[in-house]
């Protein structure tokens, strides 16, 4: 198949990227990634290390006349979010990413495009290949499993890398430098399962909701996007209490970091009560499409008659289940009162599976600016499953990242910005999570921002990338490389 990105600018960029997109690399399965980096090194002879976790480092010398400035790391993240609609047939683990040109915008074909971060990688591999670049000495470092766990920044040992400057280009918004980020933590309840057998004259049914926005469970949260997982919840919770409902299987919701887009439910109802819950159905169905058709014009909720089971779940477990998920708290719980308009605390019921028949995990994500916020909020959401009967763990977390106003190469970048585009850039933090909180924690003498071009919609089959801004963030790393001071 020929080339599709090949005629958008800058070119080197939009190349990388279109290769990167043919090479599997789902979150903790980087392997090919990190082998076709080491062979990129090779092949342009640049020196390159990989760690033990997968993080591999490539660096470049300075160009005449700048041997003496400091050193600058350009850092990414090479794993991505695996998502796609349920009508595509794809395998993330062999198959390529279909990137597609869209008027202004870039996306994938039924599938996450990966440009979150992919293209951070891409203009990365543009930098170590740009032999017109003027720039002082270069390290690109691309960390691994950023998405499920910032695994590969977590392990980054000391003297690893030995800039003095970090460049992370894993930001989402094109005129916007941020200089803070939120922290996290996961809450993971784990239920047991308890079954009984279908009550005679029982009718089995399908429920669906589908076709929701979903997003990135930080930078999004904010937005009113809908989440399938509370929705699917709030129209069980009557049939269960009132109607005799039993359900016997619920999935929704796949990762940690991204709003539910889709949610199934399999449930009974008495055949006495049949036509009542249909009525029910009927008018809650319209009653939510009416509340949420503004910011989530495309929801989808279906009902459909299935194969009636001979087990269900227990009355007392499920009542136990539905009313856990209903009181777990979801969204924005607290605005900054430091920055305007910043998040400082969410949390997301991410995902509801069921693992052999036997268990019944809810996965959810915590984030905060503030890290006693953040242990308030993984506390209230234990402390709903733990009354359910649930057993609670809790993820070691990562840690924030503390804005610095007065930091050198932030007064570098918009500098640049103001020069290169003739407005001043928007400084401000960010409430998802960045890598930059834990490289200070190893390199606490690091001056970092990080940056981007404009993507939407990401950890969704609907991300995308707008193309002119990747000429802009290109532009900004050119010029902010050539200002970088002395050592």
């Amino acid at each position: 198949m020929g080339k599709i990105l090949d005629q958008l600018q800058p070119n080197a960029v939009w190349n990388y990227f279109e290769e990167i997109c043919s090479v599997p690399r789902p979150s903790k399965q980087e392997q090919k990634m990190t082998e076709w980096l080491l062979n990129f090194a090779q092949q342009h002879h640049l020196q390159a290390k990989r760690d033990k976790i997968g993080n591999v480092l490539i660096k470049k010398g300075a160009t005449k006349g700048y041997k003496d400035r400091k050193t600058v790391v350009f850092q990414s993240h090479i794993d991505m979010v695996c998502e796609k609609n349920s009508d595509t047939i794809f395998d993330f683990e062999k198959d390529a990413i279909q990137p597609v040109i869209d008027g202004e915008w870039v996306h994938a074909k039924g599938t996450t495009l990966g440009a979150d971060d992919g293209i951070g990688v891409a203009a990365q591999l543009a930098i170590l290949t740009d032999n017109k670049l003027e720039h002082g000495p270069i390290e690109c470092l691309f960390t691994v499993d950023e998405e499920t766990g910032l695994t590969g920044a977590f392990a980054l040992k000391k003297g690893f890398i030995s800039g003095d400057i970090l460049l992370n280009l894993d930001s989402e918004d094109e005129g916007e430098i941020f200089i803070g980020c939120a922290g996290g933590g996961d809450t993971t309840a784990t239920f047991n399962v308890k079954w009984e057998t279908t009550p005679a004259n029982s009718i089995a049914y399908q429920i669906t909701v589908k076709g929701l926005k979903g997003g990135h469970s930080g930078d999004e949260i904010d937005k009113n996007r809908s989440n399938s997982n509370k929705l699917v919840t709030r129209i069980l919770y009557t049939p269960v209490e009132k109607m005799g409902a039993q359900l016997f299987y619920m999935d929704g919701g796949n990762k940690r970091n991204a709003i539910p887009r889709e949610c199934t439910a399999h449930f009974i109802v008495p055949a006495s009560l049949n036509e009542k819950f249909l009525q029910y159905f009927n008018n809650i169905s319209e009653e939510i499409k009416s509340e949420i058709l503004v910011h989530e014009p495309n929801v989808i909720i279906e009902l459909t008659s299935i194969k009636t089971p001979t087990s269900v779940w227990g009355k007392s477990f499920q009542k136990k289940l539905v009313e856990a998920l209903y009181a777990c708290p979801n969204g924005v719980i607290e605005m900054s009162t430091k920055l305007k308009g910043l998040v400082e605390t969410s949390t997301n019921l991410a995902s509801v599976k069921v693992l052999n028949d036997n268990k019944l995990i809810v996965g959810t994500s915590q984030r905060s600016s503030v890290t006693s916020a953040k242990t308030d909020i993984m506390f209230r959401v234990e402390s709903v499953f733990k009354l359910a009967g649930a057993k609670i763990e809790h993820s070691d977390g990562y840690p924030g990242w503390d804005p610095n106003p007065n930091s050198d190469i932030l007064k570098i970048a918009v500098k640049s910005y103001k020069k290169l585009f003739d407005k001043e850039p928007i400084v401000r933090a960010i409430h998802a999570g960045l890598e930059c909180g834990l490289f200070l924690e190893k390199y606490p003498d690091l001056d970092m921002v990080s940056f981007g071009p404009t993507l939407k919609m990401v950890h969704t089959p609907e991300e995308k990338i707008e193309i002119a801004t990747v000429q802009k963030f290109w532009d900004l790393i050119v010029d902010i490389l050539k200002n970088i001071p002395q050592k």
